[in-house]
């Protein structure tokens, strides 16, 4: 075996993985422009009412994962990401979370809930990362998850400066991204161990560096459209007489 295809060790494999940090959608535009406090009222809406849509798909998403996992033990373990989102008694789950970040934001729940301002784009991307948790072999299903190595970062970023640049903001909204500090911390011990120990060959982790990558593609997609629709002021058909 050649050196250029020698398995990266465990650690050496880790930060292969973190280091795609730098595709992570923190660093686009739509996010930037977030973080400053340079979205309009209306701009910032249209991105909590688009990533609603994320959301509710996540848990039929782990769902999938769920149905193709033979091994009990990481079934018991990966539900806990399904009650995480859908709620179980004692906590309405992080679903209703971001209901109350929309209203929080000046939206109506039933203007969230109806999906009626998800964009097309948005709409493609997440039902695209849907799919390929339905159909991949299931440990790659569940390692795509580990974008969440880099999520506690954006979410103690809107903590941290929403309150100062988006003084509107009712508080009830944080309550998502307060839970999902934890949560998502606790999702990724699990998810890493599972992905370091599943990709032993370099073909291998090779490939789970590319499926990683697709997870991150879904999220910067996401953003090309958020930005397109709210920021250039190009939605969808916007050049056709209606």
């Amino acid at each position: 075996m050649s050196a250029d295809n020698q398995p990266w060790s465990r650690d050496e494999f880790e930060a292969k993985l973190r280091g795609m940090e730098k595709f992570y959608h923190i660093h686009h535009p739509m996010h930037v422009l977030m973080n400053e406090g340079k979205l309009t009222k209306q701009q910032l809406q249209g991105w909590v009412a688009n990533r609603f849509y994320y959301q509710v798909m996540i848990p039929i998403k782990d769902a999938n994962i769920m149905a193709n996992c033979p091994d009990r033990e990481t079934r018991a373990k990966w539900v806990q990401r399904i009650l995480d989102h859908d709620g179980h008694p004692g906590d309405p789950g992080g679903i209703e979370a971001w209901i109350q970040l929309g209203i929080a934001v000046g939206m109506t729940r039933d203007e969230i809930t109806s999906l009626e301002h998800v964009l097309p784009g948005v709409r493609f991307a997440v039902d695209a990362y849907v799919n390929f948790a339905r159909r991949a072999e299931w440990h790659e299903a569940a390692s795509s998850s580990l974008t969440e190595l880099f999520a506690p970062k954006i979410h103690q970023q809107r903590l941290d400066n929403w309150p100062e640049v988006y003084p509107w903001v009712e508080q009830e909204g944080y309550i998502y991204f307060k839970k999902r500090l934890t949560e998502a911390r606790r999702d990724v011990e699990h998810g890493l161990h599972l992905t370091l120990d599943w990709y032993k060959t370099r073909e291998q982790q090779e490939r789970m560096v590319q499926i990683l990558k697709f997870k991150l593609d879904v999220l910067w997609t996401m953003a090309d459209a958020m930005y397109l629709a709210y920021v250039a002021d190009m939605p969808p058909y916007f050049n056709i007489e209606q």
